[in-house]
């Protein structure tokens, strides 16, 4: 096991952002977390790497082979972000300093992990940009790049020090399709190829099932089922799980949309988060809120229908 996240809980100004996250990714697993903008997806990644804002509340804990990340002081949480966890972020072009040429800062990385001279960076910065195809813009400006290119130019950023895990918060925002694939099939050589493993956050549960091992389906911050990639496609418990798959388009079938929207975090009902959006709600779901609960082996859920 090399990450294990428990009892996750987030708080902003008294309110429970997060409640009660727990799970886990192993050695060369890509595990996802899914759902719709707002659920706490990508939260719950800022937390592993310890880049949340300091007005937020955070307990629990983020065990990185054994070692709390949540306990670290400054100094080694940075001696581990880039080098042993790495982080995509969404927008490419606010995560990428519009001033300097990708393939210097790409370089960076190496100077600050391992102390190696500016010159041997660049040199192996070279390299990875030949193995991912890029090698036509590494003297390039962010602001001269396709997104799909900037995308790729910020996973060469993510591996160059080889991490262990790579956490990847919709690597695909913002792209067409078919540079969604490339990006998608990209990250999963790196990871199966060389045996690293990745949390990839999405709202687009369509691109599971090709690339994702287990999945967590998350809602208003609380974990609303959780299991494998098959389980959850062929076999989905949750209300929700059912309408977000509902969701993807499929020959001959009405694509059904989840009416409502994500609650306010402030107002919550003492019941189930997902009541007032469920068409399979009963009486006792509006006063009492269910527990997570195995129904079979690594298939948990949290509803009152099992």
């Amino acid at each position: 096991m090399l990450l294990q996240v428990q009892n996750l809980n987030i708080f902003y100004k008294n309110v429970s952002i997060i409640e009660n996250i727990n799970f886990h990714i192993d050695r060369g697993e890509i595990f996802s977390i899914v759902g719709e903008s707002g659920s706490g997806k990508t939260l719950t990644g800022l937390s592993i790497v310890n880049l949340l804002p300091e007005y937020i509340y955070v307990s629990g804990k983020v065990l990185f082979k054994d070692k709390n990340i949540l306990s670290l002081n400054p100094q080694e949480i940075r001696n581990i972000r880039g080098k042993k966890i790495s982080f995509i972020f969404q927008d490419t072009m606010t995560s990428l300093n519009p001033v300097l040429k990708v393939g210097y800062q790409v370089a960076e990385m190496l100077v600050y992990h391992y102390k190696i001279s500016k010159k041997e960076a660049l040199e192996k910065t070279k390299e990875l940009f030949h193995k991912l195809k890029i090698s036509h813009v590494i003297n390039s400006y962010p602001h001269q790049l396709s997104g799909g290119m900037r995308q790729r130019v910020m996973i060469a950023m993510a591996v160059v020090c080889e991490p262990e895990l790579i956490i990847a918060d919709e690597p695909t925002t913002a792209l067409d399709v078919t540079v969604q694939e490339e990006i998608l099939d990209l990250l999963y050589l790196l990871v199966k190829k060389e045996n690293r493993s990745m949390l990839l956050i999405t709202h687009d549960i369509n691109i599971l099932g090709e690339y994702a091992d287990r999945v967590m389906v998350l809602y208003a911050g609380r974990i609303m089922e959780i299991g494998s990639t098959e389980e959850i496609f062929k076999n989905p418990l949750h209300p929700y799980t059912k309408a977000l798959l509902n969701c993807l388009p499929r020959e001959g079938k009405k694509i059904e949309g989840i009416p409502g929207s994500i609650p306010d975090l402030k107002n919550l009902s003492k019941g189930c988060v997902f009541y007032p959006r469920c068409n399979s709600k009963i009486k006792r779901c509006l006063n009492e809120s269910s527990v997570l609960q195995e129904v079979s082996p690594g298939h948990m859920v949290r509803c009152w229908l099992y």
